[in-house]
């Protein structure tokens, strides 16, 4: 009886509540403003689905429950309507219960600023002749149209997939020949000549990650006709992208060797003939320049003591600094001229010690024949032979008046300069208008200014002055004889005058007692006394 009860009652309970919701959708029908789009039909029974009681600005909230796409572009803050200017409700726009084949959405494509959604249309996007339809699948809304290159140029796509996807990163909107790839942001920045180079050069069977970036991977067949291989495959070491010629590598300041005068101008392969790391270069002189050495090995292996990088003709040896500085005439020698011997190896000096002296080189130009000795320099100097330099005061004759032009060979004739006499009659014999009567001490009364010219003072330095007519007597009218020696000749009257006594001797020999030296005649005062006595 109960469970009768029971069942009666429930089904009263399920006929009201029937009752109680077909009177809410009749009143729903009644408030409806109109039929709702065909997206919305299932939701058009129940209101509260879009609207929310006395809370109007609750609608676009609920609206964005329902399309959670356009939600997440609205916060993500991309896309049209992420990137709408202010916040707006989305009925401004769409509004509803216009019928079932209403269109909510208002978008005139002629008027549509494209930039509104992020993508902006540019280069060939921006041709007229493009229709939205060539983007817009209309089967899918506007919003779900990609935005990436390769969704829609997947078969524009010559590099079949191989360089991704991005064809951005290297193509613009304007054309697909038009390549804005930024390689100076790789770990390849592209300088001089690589600027230039078309991309398939270099990234051949359109690979790019696998693109060694080593100069010699791309470079082998320019190596192997400049190099051979022989300087190893770091190019980058010597060369630079601005062009193969030019050459970077600083050999001052990256090797023991600098490079200076004609070493500068030489080709690396002049001197790197083997393999750069494996045949280890000689760096002295002889190693590369054992042709050129005109001396045939005997001045040694060490160049650099005499020549320089700027030209072997320019020897920079400063021989001043030996014991032989080379002056006047010795300047202009070669070095050969002298140094004909062979140098100990790898020392400046010679096997047989080259002497210094004159003598020992000019033994053949000695036209003294050896007479006077070997000591050249005594004499001569470096300027010429003829050039005789010798300071005569230092010797016991002094050269003075017509001395200092004589040449020596005129007085140093048969003898040597050592035995050579001093003596005026010595070299002035035949010049001796004298005979010798006045011996030969010619100094005495000449000099060597001129012959003629004499000052001997007979007043002063005999003991015979010549007074009166014996001023005027030459000096053969009293000296007529030759003498050696000491000049000494009588000095009374009567040994000149005999023959002019005309008293014959009857007043003895002392003739001054009468006679005066100015005039036989003359017969002097107080004389006769003396006779008369």
């Amino acid at each position: 009886m109960k469970t009768i009860r029971a069942l009666v009652g429930a089904g009263v309970l399920a006929c009201a509540l029937a009752h109680v919701h077909a009177y809410a959708d009749s009143v729903n029908d009644l408030l409806l403003p109109g039929k709702v789009i065909q997206g919305h039909a299932k939701f058009e029974g129940e209101c509260t689905s879009c609207h929310k009681r006395f809370d109007k600005a609750a609608q676009s909230g609920l609206c964005r429950d329902c399309h959670k796409e356009i939600a997440k572009d609205i916060s993500e803050k991309r896309g049209y309507h992420g990137l709408m200017k202010g916040e707006r409700a989305c009925k401004e726009c769409h509004t509803e219960h216009k019928g079932r084949n209403a269109r909510i959405t208002k978008l005139d494509p002629r008027k549509f600023d494209h930039s509104e959604t992020g993508f902006e249309l540019k280069g060939a996007h921006g041709d007229p002749k493009i229709a939205c339809k060539d983007c817009h699948d209309p089967r899918k809304k506007y919003r779900e149209a990609p935005t990436k290159c390769f969704a829609c140029h997947e078969k524009d796509d010559k590099h079949k997939g191989k360089f991704g996807n991005d064809c951005a990163a290297c193509h613009v909107e304007k054309s697909w020949k038009d390549v804005r790839f930024d390689h100076n942001k790789s770990d390849f920045p592209l300088r001089g000549k690589h600027a230039n180079v078309k991309c398939k050069s270099c990234h051949k069977d359109d690979k790019f990650k696998e693109t060694p970036k080593q100069c010699s991977a791309c470079h082998k067949k320019e190596d192997e006709k400049a190099h051979k291989g022989r300087f190893g495959t770091k190019c980058e070491t010597c060369h630079t992208e601005r062009g193969w010629k030019e050459i970077l590598f600083d050999h001052d300041k990256k090797t023991k060797f600098p490079l200076t005068g004609k070493h500068h101008d030489v080709k690396c392969t002049d001197c790197h003939k083997g393999d750069l790391y494996k045949d280890k270069l000689q760096t002295d002189c002889h190693s590369c320049h054992k042709k050129d050495d005109k001396h045939k090995g005997h001045f040694g292996v060490k160049c650099e003591s005499c020549h320089n990088t700027r030209s072997w003709k320019q020897v920079s040896f400063d021989h001043s600094k030996t014991k032989f500085p080379l002056l006047g005439k010795h300047h202009e020698l070669k070095c050969t001229a002298c140094h004909k011997g062979e140098m100990v190896k790898d020392k400046l000096a010679f096997k047989e010690k080259l002497k210094t002296d004159c003598y020992s080189c000019h033994r053949k130009d000695d036209k003294h024949k050896g007479q006077e000795g070997k000591k050249c320099e005594s004499c001569h100097r470096e300027d010429s032979w003829k050039k005789a330099f010798f300071d005569h005061r230092l010797s016991r004759f002094p050269l003075t008046g017509r001395h200092l032009v004589v040449e020596c060979k005129k007085c140093h004739a048969t003898v040597t300069f050592k035995d050579a006499k001093s003596d005026c009659w010595s070299c002035h014999e035949k010049q001796d208008v004298h005979k010798r009567t006045l011996g030969t001490e010619c100094k005495s009364c000449h000099n060597t200014r001129n012959w003629k010219n004499w000052d001997f003072d007979h007043n002063r330095k005999t003991k015979f002055k010549l007074e009166g007519k014996h001023k005027d007597l030459k000096c053969i009218d009293c000296h007529k004889t030759p003498v050696t020696g000491k000049i000494v000749l009588p000095t009374t009257c009567i040994r000149c005058h005999d023959k002019d006594d005309k008293h014959d001797g009857a007043y003895g020999q002392q003739c001054e007692r009468c006679h005066t030296g100015e005039n036989w005649k003359s017969i002097k005062e107080g004389s006769y006394r003396w006779i008369k006595k």
